[in-house]
């Protein structure tokens, strides 16, 4: 049985001449039993009719934002986008795309994509020259890095009689991410996952403090991430101007003895603990209790070391998957792999912060995975899809420390 059975899958259409190929899609999915529900641009309309995709998908099709024939549709964008596993785009035009990066909600499909919880999936379609223009290409950088997945476009004969990439991506290609979109929306469903993330202060008066450059970023992604393929998450967070997902339990912090304190008392039921905050490692002696004045002495200042959190957690692992972040200037897998053999990690994401564009307060990210006897190397991609890599990571170790069926 198909991982698509029983599940509800919203398929958008939009104008292009490749909206007759998505006809076969939607009659492949109806026919490995998911419940499809098409929303049709008005442009989609002038190529395919609604009649066509009723007929393949046994439900009504949707085509205006103002639709109120039945009662449970009366917000219906937001009824369709949070019934479903995931949302197909396809063919995914210039125009199309465009509005959707830029959070246009003027039609249906706009508004179904802005109140999507689920899994989206892009499917581009158009001419080669559309498709290499900086605007498009900018465009689907601004989806891929909220985490939609990007299926195709494929090269081949277009439609403008030229060859070229521009071709919507094949119909086993677009079931395929569809099944995997919708598999790893199960991957983690009934397990406990903590994350640490964000910097910590560690105050020397009133106003000023020790800290870092990390802003969380990468941690709330993780975060996000694993929300998204089915956990209930806690999110220990220090400082930031960042917004967290909603659906996780979010618990502020700031110094590192409250992250310590809030990390050890949650981390109790969870399945998977991954800590990427950039904890301070150091905090001063004595905090001043008044801020502190500027004087023709020069300062002195004593620091004494903060409690280490990921090798508290790994002394006392007790079955917990346990991942840790290194952030490193040089010989950078010598001294991650130091670390994780010594903190007693499962596996450990490593940057090197020195390298311009990366790292901290950046938009994107490059790692370094490691394990005990092994190693992947993430290319330079925006935070959520690197964050999306490490948990199918954590997912393959994880699977391959499973007793297999049949063994005591």
């Amino acid at each position: 049985m198909s991982i698509l059975a029983g599940r509800t899958l919203v398929v958008g259409v939009c104008g292009g001449i490749a909206a007759y190929k998505v006809a076969g899609i939607v009659s492949t999915l109806a026919q490995r039993g998911a419940d499809v529900h098409v929303v049709m641009t008005e442009a989609a309309q002038r190529f395919v009719t609604p009649l066509t995709f009723h007929a393949l998908s046994a439900n009504r099709v949707h085509t205006s934002l103002w639709e109120m024939s039945q009662r449970e549709d009366h917000v219906l964008h937001v009824n369709l986008a949070h019934r479903a596993a995931a949302l197909l785009i396809a063919p995914a035009t210039a125009d199309a795309i465009a509005k959707l990066a830029h959070g246009y909600a003027e039609d249906l499909l706009g508004a179904v994509a802005l109140a999507a919880r689920c899994p989206v999936l892009l499917a581009p379609a158009m001419n080669s020259s559309m498709w290499e223009h900086p605007a498009t290409r900018a465009n689907v950088a601004t989806l891929r890095a909220r985490g939609w997945r990007i299926v195709g476009p494929e090269s081949g004969f277009l439609a403008e009689r030229e060859q070229g990439v521009g071709r919507l991506a094949a119909e086993e290609r677009i079931l395929a991410a569809l099944e995997e979109a919708v598999a790893r929306t199960r991957e983690l469903e009934g397990q406990q996952v903590l994350v640490t993330a964000g910097a910590t202060r560690e105050p020397l008066d009133p106003v000023r403090f020790l800290s870092n450059a990390s802003t969380g970023a990468m941690g709330i992604e993780v975060a996000r991430e694993a929300l998204a393929r089915g956990a209930q998450v806690d999110l220990v967070l220090g400082p930031t101007h960042l917004a967290p997902p909603g659906a996780a339990r979010v618990h502020h912090v700031v110094s590192a003895r409250e992250m310590r304190e809030r990390a050890l008392a949650l981390r109790a039921g969870a399945h998977v603990v991954v800590a990427a905050a950039a904890v301070a490692d150091w905090r001063p002696a004595v905090t001043a209790p008044q801020k502190v004045k500027k004087s023709e002495q020069e300062p002195v200042l004593r620091l004494e070391r903060n409690p280490d959190i990921l090798a508290e957690l790994g002394a006392a692992k007790d079955g917990v998957f346990l991942v840790g972040f290194a952030a490193e200037t040089e010989r950078v897998e010598e001294h991650a792999r130091e670390k994780l053999a010594r903190k007693h990690l499962d596996l450990i994401c490593v940057n090197d912060v020195s390298r311009p564009g990366i790292g901290f307060a950046s938009a994107n990210n490059e790692m370094l995975l490691l394990w005990e006897n092994g190693r992947e190397e993430l290319a330079r991609a925006a935070k959520r899809e690197i964050a999306a890599r490490i948990w199918d990571r954590i997912a393959a170790l994880r699977a391959a420390t499973r007793p297999r069926e049949g063994e005591a």
